[in-house]
């Protein structure tokens, strides 16, 4: 099946993550005492300034991504203060494989069909090996990166920062760009004084903090 557009779901998050934040940051100053309700905007966005960063590190996030391609996997898995949990093709039958289609292709019938004739060759070699009995951890060598590949990410808020930093770059790729959009859009709802500083431009799909210089 074809797929277009990748979709992420937000799995879990440090419940009150922004006070937690707070209360581990005032620790720093001994000024515990000037928690109110509502301090932990200021207080974070601080911190964030100030490049008191480490606090961040005391809540995290988990998202499942479906509808990505294994070209956005190897990049993603390089962040390696993350976790993840993959979809594996040793143990998963990949005769039916879902694979993307990035829209500069899309966009021109004649890439498109050799795109996707080429996706169909693939598919059906895979399906050859398997039927002479070779094991999925080695008819899996013929599979193209466009595969689809769910898998599942957590990290701490500190690193999803360093993670939109570079992936919602101009420069980055667009797959890891539209993933990262929509993480960082939940993350913005969830804990604002965090992630509130990024500020979006949809027209290029890409962001940037206006606190960090």
């Amino acid at each position: 099946m074809e797929i277009y557009s990748p979709k992420v779901t937000l799995l879990a998050i440090t419940p009150n993550a922004e006070k937690l934040i707070e209360e581990a940051g005032r620790t720093c100053y001994l000024s515990l005492d000037r928690i109110t309700e509502g301090s932990e905007t200021n207080f974070i966005r601080r911190c964030i300034m100030n490049g008191h960063h480490s606090i961040l590190e005391h809540a995290s996030a988990s998202f499942r991504v479906l509808g990505a391609s294994r070209a956005f996997t190897h990049q993603m898995v390089r962040h390696r203060l993350a976790s993840f949990s993959q979809q594996s093709q040793r143990y998963v039958n990949e005769e039916e494989f879902n694979f993307i289609i990035p829209p500069s292709i899309a966009a021109n019938n004649e890439a498109k069909t050799i795109f996707t004739d080429f996706m169909e060759q693939a598919r059906i070699t895979y399906k050859k090996l398997r039927e002479l009995s070779i094991k999925k951890e080695d008819a899996r060598f013929v599979l193209p990166n466009a595969l689809e590949s769910q898998i599942v990410i957590s990290a701490n808020f500190r690193e999803w920062r360093h993670i939109f930093s570079l992936r919602l770059e101009k420069a980055a790729q667009w797959e890891i760009r539209s993933v990262c959009m929509q993480m960082l859009k939940i993350l913005q709802d969830e804990a604002p004084s965090v992630f509130g500083d990024f500020i979006i431009d949809e027209a290029t799909c890409t962001a940037k903090s206006n606190l960090i210089k």
